[in-house]
């Protein structure tokens, strides 16, 4: 019998899946259940999807992989996509259809499957990877196929046995990893619904945080975090910890208007507390060790970043080149960032950097102060020597209508009010020109 490995969350729509590529195709099932942080019980997952009928099921531990070749990597490119969303779910597709491609080749299967709909930004992900990296293993979409509802879908795991614990009024849609939480569909497809509490796992309500604030110092090397309150540690873990602290402050949640790759725009809610923290300490850290230029640059690079991961994309050339480049952009990211964190928000407190660019003496207004002012006069002629260029050539002279839009009317006699005209005198009055 050919074989196919399914990518296994344990859920309805993968339990259904284990009996229906059987019956749909014939197809043996191996199992795969990848944990990036997804906080599940990860042996009953795997006694689950042979009890429902697997052939075999295997269970990958990915957490420090998922980290190191591909949150990390964000991190350092400042990738957020639409300048919000830090990409939790994003991140972890293409680690997932790497592992898919990986166990297909070592079980001899002919095709590989996963659980996403025929509506959403995932299955884009996982196909476009597959097929970059194994164009001749089939791809199986179940519920992309069969269009069941979620009623039906119940009905059809009783029907043949399939534990789950699903219902008809389960009203959200939820995944999580390491990185961060996203919730979706029920009273969050009303854009002006305030999200519940109950939509929140990771976070508490900020109105209910600690009445005073936390302080966090935070240890960079070549833009990457080692450290957290001077006590090193490995990436995993301190992400683990951040997502505890910064929760417990209320930090970290995000909602707003998505547009997805599909076409279609989306309310997404999102907990992210470490992703939060992180990207902020890294912005802040990166302001005092770039120049002017160097940021401007690199802040292109994340919005283009961020698009392709959440495009799919991450196997791709254009990848390889941005990723080469973030990475030399990063090689004086080092130093520390003192954040405080209080009733849901995260601020930058402190920074140090023995690669900063930030001078002391060149930025004081003390009696230190080392910026030869002199220069200043230089400078601003220079600088405006076009424009003054420009405004002598074409803007002097000419009528009012060539700086339409970008300038005020010039002011007459019928402007003024009338508390303005009595203030002025016979004289200063017949010297302001009528108006055109």
């Amino acid at each position: 019998m050919d074989k196919v490995v399914l990518a296994y969350s344990g859920g309805l729509d993968t339990s259904v899946s284990i009996k229906w590529l059987p019956e749909k195709y014939g197809l043996g099932v191996i199992t795969l259940t990848v944990d990036v942080g997804n906080e599940r019980d990860l042996k009953e997952i795997q006694a689950k999807a042979l009890k429902i009928g697997a052939t075999k099921a295997l269970v990958v531990d990915a957490r420090e992989v998922f980290v190191r070749y591909f949150v990390l990597p964000a991190l350092q490119s400042g990738a957020l996509y639409q300048g919000v969303y830090p990409l939790a779910t994003a991140l972890a597709r293409p680690l997932i259809a790497k592992l898919l491609v990986d166990v297909a080749r070592e079980e001899g299967a002919v095709a590989v499957a996963h659980g996403c709909t025929g509506k959403g930004n995932d299955q884009v992900r996982f196909d476009v990877a597959i097929n970059t990296l194994a164009p001749d293993l089939r791809i199986i979409a179940p519920v992309r196929e069969w269009r069941m509802t979620r009623g039906e879908e119940i009905a059809y795991a009783q029907r043949h046995g399939i534990p789950v614990s699903a219902t008809v009024q389960g009203p959200y849609s939820v995944d999580l990893n390491l990185w961060g939480r996203s919730v979706e569909c029920g009273i969050l497809e009303d854009p002006w619904a305030e999200p519940p509490e109950e939509v929140f796992a990771w976070t508490v309500n900020p109105a209910r945080s600690p009445d005073q604030p936390r302080y966090l110092e935070i240890d960079f090397e070549k833009g990457i975090p080692v450290a957290l309150d001077s006590r090193p540690m490995d990436g995993v873990s301190l992400i683990g910890e951040l997502n505890a602290i910064g929760g417990e402050y209320g930090v970290g949640r995000i909602d707003h208007i998505e547009d997805r790759l599909v076409g279609i725009k989306s309310r997404e809610v999102y907990e992210a507390p470490a992703a939060v923290i992180l990207h902020q300490a890294h912005a802040a850290l990166e302001a005092m060790t770039m120049t002017k230029d160097a940021l401007a640059f690199k802040n292109l690079v994340a919005s283009r970043y961020a698009e392709l991961v959440y495009n799919g994309l991450w196997y791709s050339s254009l990848h390889q080149d941005l990723a080469a480049y973030v990475a030399s952009s990063q090689r004086h990211v080092t130093g520390t960032i003192r954040v405080k964190l209080f009733r849901g928000n995260c601020q930058v407190v402190g920074r140090c950097s023995p690669k900063s660019l930030y001078s002391h003496s060149l930025a004081t207004y003390d009696q230190a102060d080392a910026f030869d002012h002199s220069a200043a006069l230089g400078f601003i002629k220079l600088w405006g020597l076009p424009a003054k260029t420009q405004a002598q050539v074409q803007f002097l002279g000419e009528p009012p209508a060539e700086l339409l839009g970008i300038s005020p009317p010039r002011k007459g006699k019928e402007s003024l009010s009338e508390a303005e005209a009595q203030r002025l005198g016979p004289s200063e009055l017949d010297a302001i020109p009528e108006e055109d």
